[in-house]
């Protein structure tokens, strides 16, 4: 089965977070895919991690090393979907890619985020949890 893993599931397996384990007794056997911004939005993400000073610059070069471990299809989406997505649920682009991909795949999602969560729902879209 393919999943569509969400950039805070690398996140939280690259970190230690509690949530680590079942993220990867969920996806375990499964083909993960993502939009192709991922490594951008992680890149994005753990260095707003380094500037909050929850993170250190060496401790984000780890995280960053374990991610690239995790075997990933990058897929390109559909930016005008994606945007048709953002407009009708108020939401920011990164997260619309997310389920854009999800939605025209018609694969299930993992995500951490329950806003998310929530509207991958409301569109039909299978959520792991």
């Amino acid at each position: 089965m393919k999943i569509i893993a969400d950039t805070n599931t690398f996140i939280a397996v690259a970190l230690n977070a509690p949530e680590k384990g079942h993220i990867i007794q969920i996806t375990e056997g499964c083909d993960l895919a993502a939009p192709d911004v991922l490594p951008f939005e992680i890149g994005n993400a753990l260095t707003a991690m380094m500037k909050k000073g929850t993170l250190h610059s060496d401790e984000i070069q780890t995280s960053w090393e374990i991610i690239q471990q995790i075997p990933v299809e990058l897929r390109r989406i559909d930016i005008k979907s994606a945007f048709n997505i953002a407009a009708t649920f108020n939401i920011n682009a990164y997260d619309a890619y997310f389920l854009e991909c999800a939605g025209s795949l018609k694969c299930p999602l993992i995500t951490l985020d329950q806003g998310m969560q929530r509207i991958a729902r409301e569109m039909g879209i299978l959520v792991l949890e």
